[in-house]
């Protein structure tokens, strides 16, 4: 069975960004791994109900502005999987949470930027899933939980947004400055604390995010988070080992988790 990852995709500038810890950390996301599908859950996608984008093909949609040309210019064109997408959508439907396929839908930079770094050669078919509109997170613990059946099916759930993430408070001027807030420290140590833990007790404190220390400063909304809801869902009983611990522009938390 396959396991459950969750990353932070930082900016959409980090494929340029070749000396990043990040950029390298993600080059290697996948090895030893060999799904025959991704479903990955990116932070820029909300809809009133789940969403599978489901096209034979996918494009890279350039949802930014003020970024260096040469960002605008890559492109990411994997295979879709539109067999995992109809998959997702009928275990959702079972579970009362009725689902959409999409076949219009290209990949948002939260899904085709770590992407373009972790599958440089685009050759493992991609679905996308939205977030559900209102971003409540014992339901996006639960749309993990209802997912969780593709991880035997060679699927890897992959969840992409940032444990700490907060536009407003960046050094956008200083990349590499590690100088973070006490309340950034403070939101991402609760979370290491919550990680370590399992089973319900971890998704009690997930679904209780907004009593953690620094919660709203280090989430204004809490869209770059619940990804990591939907894994931990998809790997509730099992252990999250945390894979990455850097951090950009001071308040920026690049770190990822491997559960499973």
């Amino acid at each position: 069975m396959l396991p459950v990852l969750f990353i932070s995709h930082g900016s959409p500038a980090l494929p340029l960004e070749t000396d990043a810890p990040a950029h390298t950390f993600l080059r290697g996301l996948l090895e030893g791994l060999q799904p025959r599908a991704i479903l990955v859950l990116s932070a820029h996608w909300e809809q009133e109900q789940p969403t599978l984008t489901a096209a034979p093909r996918h494009s890279a949609i350039h949802d930014f502005y003020g970024f260096p040309q040469a960002l605008y210019e890559l492109a990411y064109n994997p295979p879709g999987a539109p067999d995992a997408a109809r998959r997702a959508a009928t275990l959702l439907d079972k579970a009362g949470m009725a689902a959409a396929l999409d076949v219009q839908r290209g990949l948002d930079h939260g899904a085709w930027s770590p992407l373009l770094l972790a599958v440089p050669k685009a050759d493992i078919p991609v679905v996308q899933i939205s977030l559900l509109a209102g971003l409540d997170a014992s339901i996006h613990l639960a749309l993990g939980r209802t997912l969780a059946p593709l991880r035997e099916e060679g699927v890897l759930i992959l969840g992409s947004g940032g444990a700490v993430h907060n536009l407003r408070a960046l050094d956008w001027g200083n990349f590499a400055s590690v100088q973070k807030a006490p309340w950034a420290a403070e939101f991402q140590s609760w979370l290491d604390g919550t990680m370590a833990m399992t089973g319900e007790i971890r998704s009690a404190r997930l679904a209780s995010w907004l009593e953690a220390p620094g919660a709203r400063q280090a989430h204004p909304r809490a869209e770059h988070l619940l990804p990591l809801h939907v894994a931990v869902g998809a790997a509730e009983g099992e252990r999250a080992l945390k894979i990455h611990d850097t951090w950009q522009m001071a308040n920026m938390s690049m770190a990822a988790w491997r559960l499973g």
